[in-house]
């Protein structure tokens, strides 16, 4: 697929785009085919440059994205030196490679930020090799952390749980055992000193884990409930007993190993919604338009994600990311692990966004923190854009072709010069 075809393909889906989801609203759809070059294996190569060759740098707010990177440290200070964070291979950063950082940004004002950035890192602009493609542009789109009602007791109205994980689930990161497997992980329970498959979505609604007691709050809506666990993080305003008018947030704890399946594509193929008229808002109405027929539908989606109950602290961030640091609205990235380290700062480049986060193009500096089930390949990444509707707003439409330019430590930097990309 061309860039130009991609990018008509993308502006079409961002059209009837109605809020984005941790997966992506093309994988919610079904309509990831539009978006992947299939077959072809996908490469980060590095190319070193320099700020002021950054359209924007000098315009963007430096101290904002150093609040967000100093969410990486509080998690990065307390890492072994040698703990890895992942990332491309040759690269091998640790902890200890950004800690030093880390003890800067600490004693750095806030006026001093972008002088901080520009004596600590180097960029260097992120292109993926691809079938003897070689593009800086790849898809950029949004998430954001909903907020609903709930119950902590099931009552006449309240009656779908949201579920703690339950102790015999087993997760296993199948890169910890062959690097030909990195980024790919299967979850299960163990019997008789096997693993084996989980419980599927149908089973456990149907309530195969009811003997666990895991239930942590109780919603009105199961549709809710549904995305939520799409989501894979909530905010929840409680109703009713002591705790009336308080919010908490459910943070995502586990997921039952089941690949996720999307339920937009069977809604087209059995003629319940146009493919024209596609979308996440589509796709609630129908399901909440039809109760009888809408858990047979999201069944479908045999993945089931379990939660943790924080609270919440700090009202003006987000969850903890997958690298355990609170995201910050508008600054925090979800990247593809397999290729980038998390903690490390990236300068972010949408020159035609159709979101409405701004009028002309977005171009900032934000932090690698997160991942996402649907954030795959080097030139990749998922914009976390807060909590609430209108966060919501802002990530559904967000599903455009950018750029982005990875900032390494000074150290790190001189290791990457020596690789030939």
């Amino acid at each position: 697929m061309t860039n130009l075809t991609r990018r008509r393909v993308l502006m079409a889906v961002a059209a009837v785009a109605g809020m984005a989801l941790l997966f992506g609203l093309a994988i919610l759809l079904g309509l990831e085919s539009l978006f992947m070059d299939e077959g072809k294996p996908e490469r980060l190569v590095l190319s070193e440059t320099r700020f002021e060759d950054l359209a924007g740098w000098a315009e963007d707010d430096h101290a904002a994205a150093l609040a967000a990177f100093g969410q990486t440290c509080t998690i990065l200070e307390r890492l072994p030196a040698a703990r890895s964070l992942r990332g491309d291979p040759q690269l091998l950063v640790t902890a200890g490679d950004l800690q030093p950082a880390c003890e800067k940004a600490r004693n750095t004002a806030s006026q001093d930020a972008r002088s901080f950035f520009e004596t600590t890192f180097i960029p260097f602009r992120i292109r993926n090799e691809s079938g003897g493609d070689d593009t800086d542009l790849g898809l950029i789109t949004g998430y954001y952390e909903p907020e609903m009602k709930g119950s902590r007791t099931k009552t006449q109205t309240f009656t779908s749980p949201v579920l703690a994980r339950p102790a015999d689930l087993v997760s296993v990161d199948l890169g910890d055992f062959r690097d030909a497997l990195r980024g790919q992980r299967i979850a299960g329970r163990v019997v008789d000193g096997h693993l084996v498959p989980y419980e599927d979505r149908a089973a456990i609604v149907s309530g195969a884990l009811d003997p666990h007691a895991l239930e942590l709050i109780w919603l009105a809506d199961p549709v809710d409930n549904f995305f939520l666990q799409i989501q894979g993080s909530g905010r929840v305003v409680l109703v009713g007993g002591p705790d009336d008018g308080k919010v908490i947030r459910l943070s995502y704890a586990g997921q039952n190993g089941h690949p996720y399946t999307a339920i937009g594509r069977p809604l087209i193929d059995r003629g319940h919604i146009p493919r024209a008229a596609m979308s996440m808002a589509a796709i609630r109405e129908w399901l909440e338009a039809n109760p009888d027929g809408a858990q047979e539908v999201m069944n479908l989606n045999a993945s089931f994600v379990f939660f943790t109950e924080l609270e919440v602290e700090h009202p003006e961030l987000g969850p903890p990311g997958a690298q355990s640091a609170l995201l910050t609205p508008g600054r925090s990235l979800a990247v593809d692990r397999s290729h980038h380290a998390l903690g490390l700062p990236m300068w972010f480049e949408l020159e035609n966004p159709s979101a409405a986060a701004t009028d002309g193009p977005l171009r900032r500096l934000m932090v690698a923190q997160d991942t996402g089930g649907a954030i795959r390949g080097p030139v990749r990444a998922d914009f976390f854009a807060g909590t609430g509707d209108q966060a919501g707003a802002i990530a559904g439409q967000m599903q455009d072709q950018g750029a982005l330019t990875l900032l390494l430590p000074i150290e790190v930097a001189a290791r990457a010069r020596n690789i030939k990309w």
